[in-house]
């Protein structure tokens, strides 16, 4: 099903969560229902630093609704990085958020798994 947009309030989250880690990376898998991105797993083990954020994949839920992932660049570069064209693939997910620095309303990007830029509503 394609993704057709996220929730305000998972948008608003996700800002929070880059802002929080700061000056770490966090990562993140997205859930949806009904096409929207409606939440946000935080997978046991993830590991982040200034550089990177490493997800254990293995420990993602059974049975989620996966959309794909975000994590943040606290450089705030909207680029995905050549480890996350390695990484986006991996998740399984169709739709990949960057959060980026300063964390504010316009500060994020969406990718497809192939890195190429998508344009996604935010709905609510």
């Amino acid at each position: 099903m394609k993704i057709r947009g996220i929730a305000a309030d998972v948008l608003d989250l996700l800002l929070r969560l880059g802002e929080e880690s700061h000056p770490y990376e966090f990562a993140a898998i997205l859930t949806e229902e009904d096409g929207v991105i409606t939440g946000v797993d935080l997978v046991p083990g993830t590991v982040g630093t200034e550089e990177s954020a490493h997800v254990l994949l293995d420990m993602l839920p059974l049975g989620i609704h996966n959309a794909g992932s975000a994590h943040s660049h606290p450089n705030g570069v909207l680029l995905p990085s050549d480890a996350d064209l390695r990484f986006f693939p991996r998740t399984g997910g169709r739709y990949h958020l960057i959060i980026g620095a300063p964390y504010g309303p316009s500060d994020w990007a969406c990718f497809t798994a192939d890195g190429t830029p998508h344009d996604l509503a935010v709905i609510g």
